[in-house]
Protein backbone atom coordinates (compact mmCIF):
# COMPACT_ATOMS: atom_id res chain seq x y z
CA UNK A 1 0.00 0.00 0.00
CA UNK A 2 2.91 2.60 0.81
CA UNK A 3 4.15 1.80 -2.64
CA UNK A 4 0.55 2.54 -4.25
CA UNK A 5 0.56 5.95 -2.41
CA UNK A 6 4.28 6.43 -3.62
CA UNK A 7 3.22 6.22 -7.19
CA UNK A 8 0.67 8.87 -6.40
CA UNK A 9 3.12 11.48 -5.36
CA UNK A 10 6.00 10.41 -7.95
CA UNK A 11 5.26 13.28 -9.82
CA UNK A 12 5.75 15.81 -7.40
CA UNK A 13 8.74 14.44 -5.88
CA UNK A 14 12.23 15.26 -7.09
CA UNK A 15 13.54 12.21 -8.55
CA UNK A 16 16.60 12.21 -6.28
CA UNK A 17 14.21 12.31 -3.05
CA UNK A 18 12.80 9.16 -4.50
CA UNK A 19 15.81 7.12 -4.53
CA UNK A 20 16.08 7.98 -1.17
CA UNK A 21 12.77 6.60 0.09
CA UNK A 22 12.68 3.82 -1.65
CA UNK A 23 15.99 2.53 -0.81
CA UNK A 24 15.11 1.67 2.86
CA UNK A 25 12.21 -0.37 1.55
CA UNK A 26 14.69 -1.95 -1.50
CA UNK A 27 17.61 -2.43 0.48
CA UNK A 28 18.96 -6.18 1.20
CA UNK A 29 18.58 -6.92 5.30
CA UNK A 30 22.08 -6.11 6.87
CA UNK A 31 24.04 -8.08 9.29
CA UNK A 32 24.35 -5.97 12.73
CA UNK A 33 26.72 -6.45 15.07
CA UNK A 34 26.47 -5.68 18.07
CA UNK A 35 28.67 -4.82 20.85
CA UNK A 36 29.28 -7.16 23.93
CA UNK A 37 26.31 -6.79 26.93
CA UNK A 38 27.63 -5.10 29.92
CA UNK A 39 24.77 -5.35 32.99
CA UNK A 40 24.42 -2.55 35.09
CA UNK A 41 22.09 -1.05 37.54
CA UNK A 42 19.97 1.93 37.36
CA UNK A 43 22.12 3.69 40.62
CA UNK A 44 25.47 2.40 38.65
CA UNK A 45 25.91 2.40 34.86
CA UNK A 46 27.81 -0.17 33.00
CA UNK A 47 31.36 0.76 32.53
CA UNK A 48 32.04 0.47 28.79
CA UNK A 49 33.49 -3.58 28.08
CA UNK A 50 36.79 -3.97 26.70
CA UNK A 51 38.13 -7.28 25.58
CA UNK A 52 41.40 -8.25 26.95
CA UNK A 53 43.46 -10.50 25.08
CA UNK A 54 46.69 -12.31 26.74
CA UNK A 55 49.72 -11.57 25.39
CA UNK A 56 52.60 -14.24 24.23
CA UNK A 57 54.57 -12.62 26.89
CA UNK A 58 51.87 -12.83 29.39
CA UNK A 59 51.29 -16.51 28.60
CA UNK A 60 54.70 -17.28 29.19
CA UNK A 61 54.66 -15.81 32.52
CA UNK A 62 52.02 -17.51 33.19
CA UNK A 63 52.80 -20.65 32.08
CA UNK A 64 56.22 -20.48 34.20
CA UNK A 65 54.57 -19.77 36.96
CA UNK A 66 51.60 -22.43 37.30
CA UNK A 67 54.90 -24.72 36.44
CA UNK A 68 56.93 -24.32 39.63
CA UNK A 69 56.48 -26.44 42.69
CA UNK A 70 57.35 -25.88 45.79
CA UNK A 71 56.44 -28.85 48.26
CA UNK A 72 56.84 -28.77 52.22
CA UNK A 73 59.80 -31.25 52.81
CA UNK A 74 58.48 -32.39 55.98
CA UNK A 75 55.35 -33.75 54.71
CA UNK A 76 57.11 -36.16 52.17
CA UNK A 77 59.56 -37.41 54.40
CA UNK A 78 58.33 -40.80 54.17
CA UNK A 79 58.93 -40.80 50.49
CA UNK A 80 62.28 -39.24 50.41
CA UNK A 81 64.63 -36.84 51.74
CA UNK A 82 64.45 -33.61 49.34
CA UNK A 83 67.37 -31.87 51.34
CA UNK A 84 69.72 -34.76 50.48
CA UNK A 85 68.36 -34.69 46.82
CA UNK A 86 69.34 -30.62 47.16
CA UNK A 87 72.63 -31.49 48.61
CA UNK A 88 73.59 -34.00 46.28
CA UNK A 89 72.91 -32.14 43.10
CA UNK A 90 74.69 -28.96 45.04
CA UNK A 91 77.88 -31.68 45.25
CA UNK A 92 78.25 -31.91 42.05
CA UNK A 93 77.84 -28.39 40.96
CA UNK A 94 80.58 -27.91 43.76
CA UNK A 95 82.84 -30.72 42.47
CA UNK A 96 82.61 -28.75 38.70
CA UNK A 97 83.66 -25.34 40.19
CA UNK A 98 86.78 -27.20 41.88
CA UNK A 99 87.67 -29.19 38.65
CA UNK A 100 87.72 -25.37 36.89
CA UNK A 101 89.86 -24.32 39.65
CA UNK A 102 92.06 -26.77 39.29
CA UNK A 103 92.57 -27.86 35.91
CA UNK A 104 91.54 -24.84 34.23
CA UNK A 105 93.68 -22.44 35.71
CA UNK A 106 95.94 -19.90 33.21
CA UNK A 107 97.74 -18.29 35.80
CA UNK A 108 100.85 -19.54 37.03
CA UNK A 109 101.28 -20.03 41.01
CA UNK A 110 102.49 -22.69 42.88
CA UNK A 111 98.93 -23.97 43.93
CA UNK A 112 98.67 -24.69 40.66
CA UNK A 113 99.80 -27.92 40.84
CA UNK A 114 98.35 -28.58 44.48
CA UNK A 115 95.15 -30.80 42.98
CA UNK A 116 97.72 -33.40 41.17
CA UNK A 117 97.55 -36.67 42.68
CA UNK A 118 100.58 -39.00 43.13
CA UNK A 119 100.04 -42.85 42.99
CA UNK A 120 102.39 -44.68 45.34
CA UNK A 121 102.78 -48.06 47.32
CA UNK A 122 101.00 -46.44 49.87
CA UNK A 123 98.52 -45.16 48.49
CA UNK A 124 97.31 -41.63 46.84
CA UNK A 125 98.37 -38.25 48.03
CA UNK A 126 97.99 -34.78 46.64
CA UNK A 127 101.49 -33.55 45.65
CA UNK A 128 101.48 -30.57 47.48
CA UNK A 129 101.69 -33.82 50.69
CA UNK A 130 104.50 -34.74 49.17
CA UNK A 131 107.34 -32.20 48.25
CA UNK A 132 107.40 -28.71 48.76
CA UNK A 133 106.40 -26.26 46.30
CA UNK A 134 107.86 -23.02 45.28
CA UNK A 135 108.11 -20.39 42.36
CA UNK A 136 111.39 -19.61 41.24
CA UNK A 137 110.10 -17.67 38.41
CA UNK A 138 106.80 -17.06 36.76
CA UNK A 139 108.09 -19.81 34.13
CA UNK A 140 109.51 -21.84 36.49
CA UNK A 141 107.83 -24.20 39.87
CA UNK A 142 110.23 -26.24 41.65
CA UNK A 143 109.18 -29.25 43.72
CA UNK A 144 111.85 -30.16 46.41
CA UNK A 145 110.56 -34.29 47.47
CA UNK A 146 113.51 -34.66 50.14
CA UNK A 147 110.63 -35.67 52.73
CA UNK A 148 109.59 -38.46 50.08
CA UNK A 149 112.38 -39.18 48.21
CA UNK A 150 111.05 -42.82 47.16
CA UNK A 151 107.99 -41.01 45.89
CA UNK A 152 109.96 -38.49 43.17
CA UNK A 153 109.75 -40.82 40.36
CA UNK A 154 105.56 -41.14 41.03
CA UNK A 155 105.20 -37.32 41.45
CA UNK A 156 107.62 -36.73 38.12
CA UNK A 157 104.77 -39.16 36.33
CA UNK A 158 101.66 -37.55 37.81
CA UNK A 159 103.03 -33.89 36.44
CA UNK A 160 103.60 -35.21 32.95
CA UNK A 161 100.54 -37.36 32.64
CA UNK A 162 98.28 -34.53 34.18
CA UNK A 163 96.13 -32.14 31.47
CA UNK A 164 98.35 -29.21 31.95
CA UNK A 165 100.69 -30.22 29.29
CA UNK A 166 103.87 -30.38 31.21
CA UNK A 167 107.52 -31.56 30.79
CA UNK A 168 108.67 -32.09 34.25
CA UNK A 169 113.25 -32.59 34.69
CA UNK A 170 114.48 -34.27 37.59
CA UNK A 171 117.40 -33.25 39.37
CA UNK A 172 117.87 -35.70 42.53
CA UNK A 173 114.93 -35.03 44.76
CA UNK A 174 114.31 -31.93 42.66
CA UNK A 175 111.81 -31.75 40.14
CA UNK A 176 111.34 -28.58 37.68
CA UNK A 177 108.55 -27.78 36.16
CA UNK A 178 108.56 -25.83 33.07
CA UNK A 179 105.29 -23.74 32.81
CA UNK A 180 104.61 -23.25 29.01
CA UNK A 181 103.43 -20.42 27.53
CA UNK A 182 99.70 -19.51 27.31
CA UNK A 183 99.09 -19.40 23.31
CA UNK A 184 95.27 -19.10 21.86
CA UNK A 185 95.90 -23.18 21.12
CA UNK A 186 96.00 -24.04 24.62
CA UNK A 187 93.35 -21.51 25.43
CA UNK A 188 90.93 -23.05 23.49
CA UNK A 189 92.23 -26.60 24.35
CA UNK A 190 90.92 -25.34 27.79
CA UNK A 191 87.68 -24.09 26.99
CA UNK A 192 87.21 -27.28 25.17
CA UNK A 193 87.70 -28.71 28.65
CA UNK A 194 85.89 -26.96 30.68
CA UNK A 195 82.73 -28.00 28.27
CA UNK A 196 83.64 -31.63 28.93
CA UNK A 197 83.81 -30.91 32.40
CA UNK A 198 80.26 -29.37 32.39
CA UNK A 199 78.88 -32.12 30.30
CA UNK A 200 80.07 -34.92 32.81
CA UNK A 201 78.87 -32.78 35.77
CA UNK A 202 75.66 -33.02 33.68
CA UNK A 203 75.76 -36.42 33.22
CA UNK A 204 76.28 -36.87 37.77
CA UNK A 205 73.53 -34.33 37.98
CA UNK A 206 70.81 -36.29 36.32
CA UNK A 207 71.87 -39.57 37.70
CA UNK A 208 70.95 -37.89 41.26
CA UNK A 209 67.39 -36.85 39.77
CA UNK A 210 66.99 -40.78 38.10
CA UNK A 211 67.70 -41.91 41.08
CA UNK A 212 65.52 -39.33 43.58
CA UNK A 213 62.49 -40.07 41.11
CA UNK A 214 62.94 -43.87 40.69
CA UNK A 215 62.84 -43.78 44.89
CA UNK A 216 59.59 -41.66 44.71
CA UNK A 217 58.09 -44.19 42.33
CA UNK A 218 58.49 -47.20 44.46
CA UNK A 219 56.39 -45.22 46.86
CA UNK A 220 53.42 -44.97 45.04
CA UNK A 221 51.56 -47.40 47.28
CA UNK A 222 49.79 -45.84 50.04
CA UNK A 223 50.49 -42.21 48.64
CA UNK A 224 47.76 -40.77 46.10
CA UNK A 225 48.85 -40.07 42.59
CA UNK A 226 49.00 -36.11 42.63
CA UNK A 227 51.74 -36.02 45.48
CA UNK A 228 53.93 -38.39 43.67
CA UNK A 229 53.32 -36.54 40.72
CA UNK A 230 54.13 -32.96 42.08
CA UNK A 231 57.36 -35.06 43.86
CA UNK A 232 58.41 -35.57 39.94
CA UNK A 233 57.72 -32.29 39.07
CA UNK A 234 60.03 -30.97 42.31
CA UNK A 235 62.89 -33.16 41.74
CA UNK A 236 62.75 -32.30 37.74
CA UNK A 237 62.89 -28.81 38.68
CA UNK A 238 65.72 -28.87 41.03
CA UNK A 239 67.67 -30.46 38.37
CA UNK A 240 66.71 -28.08 35.77
CA UNK A 241 67.76 -25.20 38.42
CA UNK A 242 71.52 -27.14 38.58
CA UNK A 243 71.42 -27.54 35.10
CA UNK A 244 71.21 -23.90 34.61
CA UNK A 245 73.96 -22.79 37.25
CA UNK A 246 76.55 -25.15 35.24
CA UNK A 247 76.04 -23.42 32.10
CA UNK A 248 76.55 -20.28 34.26
CA UNK A 249 79.94 -21.28 35.50
CA UNK A 250 80.50 -22.65 31.76
CA UNK A 251 79.95 -19.50 29.98
CA UNK A 252 82.03 -17.53 33.00
CA UNK A 253 84.73 -19.70 32.75
CA UNK A 254 84.76 -20.04 29.09
CA UNK A 255 84.75 -16.12 28.49
CA UNK A 256 87.80 -16.01 31.04
CA UNK A 257 89.87 -18.52 29.14
CA UNK A 258 89.13 -17.17 25.70
CA UNK A 259 89.20 -13.30 26.84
Amino acid sequence: MALNHLSLLRPLLHPSLVRHVRCPLLASPRVIVRPPLCLGTSQQPAAACTRLYATKKSKAKAKGQSAKVNINSALVEDIISLGEVKEDMSAVLGALKDDFTRSLSIRTSPGALDHIVVTTQDGKFPLNQLGQISMKSPQLIMVNMSSFPEATAAATRALRESSMNLNPEVDGTIIKVVVPKVTREHRENLAKLAKQLSNKAKDSLRRVRTNAVTQVKKAKEGHSEDTIRLLEKQIQQMSDNFAADIDKQLAAKTKELLG
